[in-house]
């Protein structure tokens, strides 16, 4: 199962994510970097994969297209969501690999090709739509996409654990990769998403806090 570092990026720093709560995030300036500055981040963790939120871009208000191509030049893959509206909407780069999230992509999601669906869910239901996760991944099944990520937006940073039922019914609706992102925080929820036959963690504070080893996430696989 792959092992992915999570960053969010804001005002052109590594900013730390929790619960969705977008206007309180601080710069990580804590944890496995000594700078929240974004190619300084990549490179003093080293990590083989890493997924990007650009809430800038999502929001509306900026970009880090740029910086975001820098940091995938360092790393073997970069998952990157920056708020894609429509299918001309890609990032293109060798190592980058698009994200489509519901929170953004609008109601045809059907339309994109390639890349990767983002389930966004706050409080069990997908936004903005407010249907049930299983239901959108069911259908993802017959749309274009490489993969999906069940995001739990209200999980995110918050290490709150995972169900394994949960991620049960999930995977038995979708037969494609699958990657979830939020909640993890323990080895344990690794090894229940390994179990549960999911594809990869998108992980960030069980990193900084030192729950996941460091060497982990270089090598981009729970060992």
């Amino acid at each position: 199962m792959d092992l992915v570092l999570a960053m969010d990026f804001r005002h052109n720093l590594v900013v730390h994510g929790k619960m969705g709560n977008r206007a309180g995030y601080k710069p990580l300036d804590w944890g496995s970097s000594p700078t929240a500055e974004p190619l300084g981040f990549v490179r003093a963790i080293a990590p083989k994969f890493i997924y990007i939120a650009d809430l800038d871009r999502i929001e509306g208000t900026g970009s880090h297209d740029a910086i975001t191509l820098q940091c995938a030049e360092v790393v073997e893959c970069c998952y990157v969501d920056r708020g894609c509206r429509s299918p001309g909407d890609y990032l293109a780069g060798d190592k980058i690999r698009n994200i489509v999230g519901t929170e953004s992509g609008g109601e045809n999601l059907g339309e994109y090709h390639g890349g990767f669906l983002s389930i966004d869910m706050k409080a069990g239901r997908v936004i903005p739509s407010g249907k049930v996760p299983v239901e959108v991944l069911a259908a993802a099944g017959q749309w274009d996409f490489e993969g999906c990520i069940l995001l739990d937006i209200t999980g995110v940073g918050t290490e709150k654990g995972l169900d394994p039922e949960f991620l049960a019914r999930m995977r038995k609706a979708y037969e494609g990769k699958l990657f979830l992102g939020g909640g993890v925080g323990t080895i344990a929820d690794l090894d229940a998403l390994s179990s549960a036959g999911f594809d990869g963690a998108i992980i960030a504070t069980a990193l900084h806090k030192g729950v996941v080893p460091l060497e982990w996430i270089r090598r981009g696989t729970v060992c």
